[in-house]
């Protein structure tokens, strides 16, 4: 071999350029970007053929976030960076084998990951056989018989790990967890394990569900919104949309995050003629810059002055009657807002007194408020307090289960929520496995399963060796990227079904196999005739989507079809399923769901409605599903900040050209960035105090419990963000999030809360 193969991404040489950030988001220059990225990619006659069935009744749903639909539809219901994501699938680029017998694995792993993705489609199956360094073609009956040969080799069931990405279909995820039952394991971590899991995890034990309590109408009449944790603008553009309109109907919205980025400011709508030359809609009426993890303390000021306001005003701030009726534990949480003093909640939050007095002011003032929040508040050790802590917040004034009021869990991957739904979940309840043996007629494992930490520490252990990938960049999107590598290296094989090559397909086992599959935006075509599936969005609506272009090969298979393949070579007699009849029709397939999955029953009916139907959710019907039978408060004590002179406290955020661990491109325009991810977002003061300049490079050093871990090379760039924090892109900042940081309760990664030092990168260190 040439080398071995590099986990990590290249060090990025000159061309860097840092630019004024903004002072609005969207209009014209997001409009320009989107056509610019969708031509590129696909031509001007596919790109309109493809786009102007995006997100529509009868077409394709998004295959980026999971922002939901509007019940009224814009011709072009498209955000910037869906336009992106479906350029990327929908590309003219394709990979062929002889691509693989040119490049190895090495060679490809020294190139970025931008590079990797602007590559094009895969369209062959391929293997890497054990000493090889060259992926070669395979067939179809081949991968599966050699995906089969290892699992029937293991010593149990539970040595196997079967992971699923948030763009898996309900059909293909609802297949794949019965076939990994059938196998005998629950050993399905999935990509919710490293987002929501806190927020599932939170939100069940204090409202005895683990879902947002909103639909797409409660903004409609929300008095005001608070944002926590969360950037819009890059990560859900289109719920700026509704943002405007609560903005300009006069909801007051409330910014709470270490930056303010700029789509939270001003936003430009583009689909909106008048406003794209104008200044823009103001968004946000207040900001508040809490410190990086300081959520908590926030929170308790801003509910220490409602409280102080309430016992001014008595029965005029908290919803008595919603109280009394339908909450537990309220004495014991007012308590422990008198007995915390201010100095305490201002030094944990890093914001002032009279910060915090504005945002409950605003509160008070509210009739109906809708909490929203995503990874800023699920990716530290107190993950789950911090969303509890929230939803405390929204039970003082009684905003749950009320029309424009309730949590909302903004998800980052398109059907991430639906995977859970459908079964994919290392700890799913006796009640679903009951149902889903009574269904098949077989007895489905009830051990637990391991989440994504847990099944890399597994297979860094050795206590498993096939790793079975359905969708996403596993190796790019986990902690700890050398620790993951190397639990990657020590497996018999790894196998990835896939739309397009990532670092995850270098960073192999003895043996690995690429699955090519089809994309969302392709048609789908099975023995019964050409097939759509469905989705669930982060409010719970469940709609069709259907594909209108033609494969980008003739070789690859859809991932519901995919699965029935390893399931028929692995289980052969075994198997208690006609997978073949799943298949054939996925109606069939909903069928089964409808009787397995509550609050699916009459799935293929129901989804004839417009926009297709909502699940159940009891707390939205004030209705608590907990140990007490109502509505929990519950007491968490304020992280404290501390670091030891020098360190400063890391978040890993998003570049605006990526969603997840896909790169569309090398610019953040909205922070300014342009031609290189490889920055550290500091504060101008610690720059000064630290002793280095903007545009120098540093070396990163995270610090754990005596471990430390080093990432070379990155442009220091002053920005506005809260003392002794600062910010770094994912994926190239995860080599410092250590494999034991996570969250308790859900087991999350802890990648927002990263104790780090810098030093001057050496001069010999070069790109």
């Amino acid at each position: 071999m040439n080398g071995s193969p590099s986990a990590e991404p290249p060090l990025e040489g000159e061309g860097l350029r840092i630019k004024q950030p903004p002072k609005v988001a969207a209009g014209i220059p997001a409009v320009l970007h989107a056509m610019q990225h969708a031509v590129g990619k696909m031509g001007p006659l596919r790109a309109a053929h493809t786009l102007i069935a995006l997100n529509q009744t009868g077409g394709f749903d998004c295959p980026g976030c999971a922002w939901p639909d509007p019940e009224h539809r814009a011709t072009a219901e498209f955000c910037e960076n869906g336009a992106k994501a479906v350029a990327e699938e929908a590309t003219n680029k394709r990979i062929l084998p002889e691509f693989f017998a040119q490049h190895s694995l090495a060679e490809l792993s020294r190139e970025s990951d931008h590079w990797l993705g602007q590559l094009g489609r895969l369209t062959h199956p391929m293997v890497l056989l054990e000493g090889s360094d060259h992926y070669e073609p395979i067939s179809w009956d081949g991968a599966f018989s050699l995906l089969a040969d290892e699992l029937n080799r293991l010593a149990s069931p539970d040595e196997a790990i079967f992971y699923t990405s948030g763009r898996t279909s309900n059909e293909a995820a609802f297949l794949y967890q019965l076939f990994v039952r059938q196998f005998g394991t629950n050993n399905l971590p999935d990509c919710s394990n490293m987002c929501h899991e806190s927020s599932g995890a939170a939100l069940g034990e204090v409202l005895g569900v683990g879902k947002g309590t909103v639909s797409l109408e409660d903004f409609d009449h929300a008095d005001a919104i608070f944002i926590l944790g969360q950037n819009p603008g890059t990560n859900h553009p289109r719920m700026l949309s509704t943002l405007e309109a609560a903005a300009r109907r006069g909801a007051r919205i409330v910014s709470i995050n270490p930056l303010e980025e700029v789509a939270l400011v001003r936003f430009r709508h583009p689909q909106h003629p008048l406003d794209l030359l104008g200044s823009g809609t103001p968004i946000a009426t207040l900001h508040l810059p809490v410190r990086i993890n300081g959520d908590v303390a926030a929170m308790q000021g801003i509910m220490k002055a409602m409280l102080d306001e309430e016992e001014r005003r008595p029965g005029h701030v908290f919803d008595h009657e919603f109280l009394r009726e339908h909450t537990s534990g309220l004495d014991e949480f007012l308590a422990h807002l008198r007995a915390t003093s201010w100095p305490a909640i201002t030094a944990a939050s890093g914001l002032t007194q009279e910060e915090m007095e504005r945002a409950a002011s605003i509160a008070v003032a509210s009739r109906r408020i809708i909490a929203c929040w995503a990874m800023g508040l699920t990716q530290h050790e107190n993950a789950v307090a911090n969303i509890q802590q929230v939803t405390n917040f929204l039970l003082l004034g009684g905003h749950i289960g009320r029309p424009g009021a309730g949590v909302c869990p903004v998800r980052g991957h398109s059907n991430v929520q639906g995977d859970c739904t459908m079964g994919i979940f290392e700890k799913m309840p006796d009640s679903f496995l009951d149902k889903l043996g009574e269904e098949f007629h077989f007895s489905p494992p009830r051990q637990h399963g391991y989440d994504t930490v847990n099944a890399i520490r597994a297979m860094h252990e050795g206590r498993a060796e096939v790793f079975l990938g359905m969708g996403g960049n596993f190796l790019s999107a986990t902690p700890d990227t050398q620790y993951t590598a190397e639990a990657l290296r020590r497996c018999r094989l790894t196998a990835h079904v896939s739309t397009k090559l990532n670092r995850s397909h270098l960073i192999t086992g003895r043996q690995a196999l690429i699955l090519p599959c089809l994309g969302r935006t392709e048609i789908d075509r099975q023995a019964g005739g050409p097939q759509f599936v469905t989705v669930e969005d982060s409010m719970s609506m469940v709609h069709a989507s259907q594909g209108n272009l033609a494969p980008a090969s003739e070789h690859l298979r859809s991932e519901c079809a995919i699965v029935a393949g390893v399931a028929r070579a692995t289980l052969g007699t075994r198997s208690t399923v006609d997978w073949e009849a799943l298949i054939a029709g996925y109606g069939r397939i909903r069928d089964a769901i409808s009787r397995v999955v509550d609050g699916c029953e009459n799935y293929n009916t129901r989804l004839g409605a417009p926009g297709g139907f909502r699940l159940p959710n009891a707390a939205r019907e004030r209705r608590f599903l907990t140990s007490t039978g109502k509505a929990r408060f519950t007491v968490h004590p304020m992280p404290p900040f501390a670091l030891a002179p020098g360190q400063l406290l890391m978040m890993t955020i998003r570049s605006h050209d990526q969603f997840n661990t896909t790169i569309y491109g090398l610019d953040d325009r909205y922070r300014g960035i342009h031609n290189g991810r490889r920055v550290i977002f500091l504060n101008t003061e610690d720059l000064q105090q630290l002793g280095i300049e903007a545009g120098q490079l540093v070396d990163i050093t995270s610090h754990f419990r005596g471990e430390q871990r080093t990432a070379r090379q990155f442009t220091a760039v002053p920005y506005k963000i809260p003392r002794r924090c600062a910010a770094t892109y994912f994926p190239e900042a995860n080599v410092l999030v250590p494999i034991s940081a996570v969250a308790e309760k859900s087991n999350t990664p802890a990648s927002k809360s990263v104790v780090i030092s810098l030093a001057l990168s050496k001069p010999s260190a070069t790109a």
